[in-house]
């Protein structure tokens, strides 16, 4: 695991040569500020009410790599005056996904800080999320002397046909797509990494029944108290060392987690997801994609019988798709 570890670190060292600093603010970085980690392509008409959300939610400053974007996302990040942004026209796929521009950037910039690392389509929820701020949360992580925290990656979806209504920029998602599957969820655990692997949701049952163990991955581990020796492993589903992954309890106890609501099933989604495929960028070939492309052909809806109408956190935390622990 340890020579794991410096590879990746390694390969961030090299892919670093890739990235464009286009705005880097980063002297407003005080000690103790929460940071945010982002790569991204062509999201613009979401990225007024990603920073809005993660700004209410204590967020000191945001750190992007916009990927070669036309849409005009660079050219609004720009105007912001808590984002350093850094542009890249290399390859997605070849920078493992982006987490070696990611994994570099953290190495440089975020030593000693509490990072989120999020997709544009990615909302953290945590408990108490509504009357405390992210940094309540890390404060008690770290009094409890616990450096990782986890979130599921809850998929979000709307009722009825994906293109029926139209989203608008600046509009929050969970508006349009505020139906999740409450169970339908496969867990085990990965004995190599030492991280847990949660697969189901809507997207193994519309987009994977014939074929449900390439369903997505929905773990993940996006809040991390980082070091410079760290690094992501596979996106944000496992890190090195693999003591960040032991985010549960062995014992048969409950430890503190999260979830991440995903908002990718908007009217949006059937223009990126052809963009993407065609790009072939993503993980296996873009597998993913090749099923998306192939079921949005049929306009699906995703809603049915057994989805549940999103309320708060409280009501994830009944469902048991993550808890407070013994945060009080």
């Amino acid at each position: 695991m340890r020579w794991r570890r410096k590879y990746r670190l390694f390969r961030a060292f090299r892919r670093r040569r890739e990235l464009t600093s286009v705005q880097n603010r980063t002297k407003q970085v005080r000690k103790g500020d929460i940071l945010l980690f982002c790569t991204m392509r062509n999201e613009k008409i979401r990225l007024a009410y990603f920073l809005k959300y993660y700004r209410d939610l204590g967020v000191n400053h945001f750190f992007f790599v916009d990927n070669d974007s036309d849409d005009g996302s660079r050219e609004f990040l720009l105007q912001q005056d808590d984002v350093s942004l850094w542009t890249t026209k290399a390859s997605y796929r070849r920078a493992r996904f982006g987490v070696d521009w990611l994994n570099w950037l953290q190495r440089k910039y975020a030593h000693g800080h509490w990072t989120l690392v999020v997709d544009p389509d990615e909302f953290f929820v945590f408990p108490f999320c509504d009357t405390r701020p992210v940094r309540a949360l890390t404060d008690w992580l770290d009094a409890s002397s616990i450096r990782s925290f986890s979130a599921m990656l809850l998929d979000m979806y709307p009722k009825g046909a994906l293109d029926a209504q139209p989203y608008h920029e600046g509009q929050d998602p969970m508006e349009i797509a505020h139906w999740f599957d409450s169970g339908n969820y496969m867990i085990s655990k990965n004995d190599v990494i030492g991280n847990l692997w949660i697969q189901g949701g809507p997207r193994m049952r519309a987009f994977f029944a014939d074929k449900p163990e390439a369903a997505p991955a929905l773990n993940k581990i996006p809040l991390v108290k980082w070091d410079r020796s760290y690094a992501y492993y596979s996106s944000t589903h496992s890190l090195l060392p693999r003591s960040l992954n032991h985010v549960y309890d062995e014992s048969g106890g409950e430890k503190a987690s999260g979830v991440l609501l995903h908002a990718k099933f908007l009217d949006t989604f059937s223009a990126k997801a052809a963009e993407e495929l065609s790009r072939r960028q993503h993980y296996s070939g873009s597998q993913e994609y090749k099923a998306y492309h192939t079921r949005l052909r049929d306009n699906p809806d995703l809603w049915c019988k057994w989805s549940e109408k999103y309320i708060n956190w409280r009501q994830l935390e009944i469902l048991g798709l993550m808890s407070k622990g013994n945060w009080a």
